[in-house]
């Protein structure tokens, strides 16, 4: 073993002996409580069925959007991306990683000053140390007076730029958006809303958070990504043309990929089409979630996360037990994944439960009742 095989075997081991190794696991034949496909466009073949209709003769894009990459399909697509969440315009990326990434690495210097909240996704965490500004700081997560505080501090410093979740995708719990933009305003800060798990989710047609409250003309850039309750793959940054232009201009992860190809772009658009046709005010999701939410008071589990998005989370508070209670629930039939440190925070492990239009109040009632006997 060479001195750098030595060194990855060494990392891996240090891993195995804190019994938080990360292995791969395929998908079983039980009842979904772990997958981000809210809606069911995937697991239950929705999305595939609409797209029968349909031929599909692309399957490759040949190159980046700059070179051969770029076609009709593409630009109807983000006028249509951009019309529905009510933005001038918008920018495909392949992943909502990339699209975090190119985003925040690019439209900063080292006069900017990013503050972000300090649950926010991987990606955004990485898409700042991308950056070259050289002022980097978390506030404490949705509080409020940690964000003024820091805006009070850094306004006179150069551009502020502060980036949230309307759906935190650990806790499942919501930004108080409507205050976030008000404190932006007041201390001249522009504002990124990552809607990743309020896509299709949020809104009378599912088009977050952002367009729910009507804040749309206050926000500087959002990241809609597609492979959760759309049930397909890629992400859109909106915003107006100069934003637009821009990051085709300097967001490497844009410039330098290949594009997405034609049966992504018309997987992308069907599932847009599909929300366009359906309205999610009342549906079976959300009033699943409010019986999992009554289930949950009737437990008196304090350790529950409040939420009243489908991400439910149980805090087990030690990767052992995580695992022990996750294996007792996947034994039942329920699929079920713990979330261990480093992944959360030390003393923050926790089962992760994903609610989607597909289940029912019986395989909650299951859930529920697997728990109780373990309390």
């Amino acid at each position: 073993m060479n001195r750098v095989e030595q060194y990855l075997a060494d990392k891996l081991n240090e891993r195995t002996l804190a019994g938080n190794l990360r292995m791969l696991t395929t998908k079983r034949s039980a009842i979904d409580f772990f997958s981000n496909d809210y809606l069911g466009l995937a697991t239950t073949g929705t999305l595939a069925e609409l797209m029968r209709k349909d031929d599909i003769d692309s399957t490759g894009s040949t190159g980046s959007r700059l070179l051969s990459g770029n076609n009709e399909q593409v630009e109807i697509l983000e006028h249509t991306i951009a019309s529905f969440h009510k933005a001038e315009a918008a920018l495909l990326f392949n992943s909502g990683y990339d699209a975090n990434m190119g985003l925040l690495a690019s439209i900063t210097n080292r006069h900017s000053t990013i503050l972000s909240d300090e649950l926010c996704h991987a990606s955004i965490i990485d898409g700042i140390r991308l950056s070259q500004c050289n002022r980097k700081y978390r506030f404490a997560h949705n509080d409020l007076s940690d964000l003024e505080e820091k805006l009070k501090k850094h306004t006179a410093d150069g551009p502020v730029i502060v980036v949230v979740e309307s759906v935190y995708s650990m806790d499942g719990d919501m930004t108080p958006l409507a205050d976030v933009v008000h404190l932006c305003g007041q201390y001249d800060a522009q504002l990124i809303v990552d809607e990743a798990h309020a896509t299709g989710v949020i809104g009378a047609h599912g088009e977050g958070l952002v367009c729910t409250l009507g804040l749309q003309d206050k926000i500087f850039a959002r990241v809609h990504t597609f492979g959760k309750a759309l049930g397909c793959h890629g992400a859109a940054v909106v915003g107006n043309n100069t934003l637009k232009q821009y990051l085709i201009n300097f967001a490497r992860p844009f410039i330098y990929t290949t594009a997405l190809p034609g049966h992504s772009l018309h997987a992308i658009h069907t599932a847009y089409q599909y929300l366009s046709e359906h309205s999610f005010g009342n549906s079976q999701l959300h009033e699943l979630i409010a019986y999992f939410r009554t289930r949950v008071a009737e437990t008196a589990m304090e350790v529950w996360k409040d939420s009243v998005s489908p991400i439910q989370a149980l805090v087990v508070s030690s990767n052992e037990q995580c695992r022990v209670l996750a294996a007792k629930l996947q034994g039942a039939g329920l699929e079920v994944r713990p979330i261990l440190y480093p992944t959360v925070p030390l003393g923050m492990e926790r089962l992760r439960v994903c609610l989607h239009s597909f289940n029912t109040r019986e395989q909650i009632d299951l859930l529920i009742c697997v728990l109780n006997a373990n309390k």
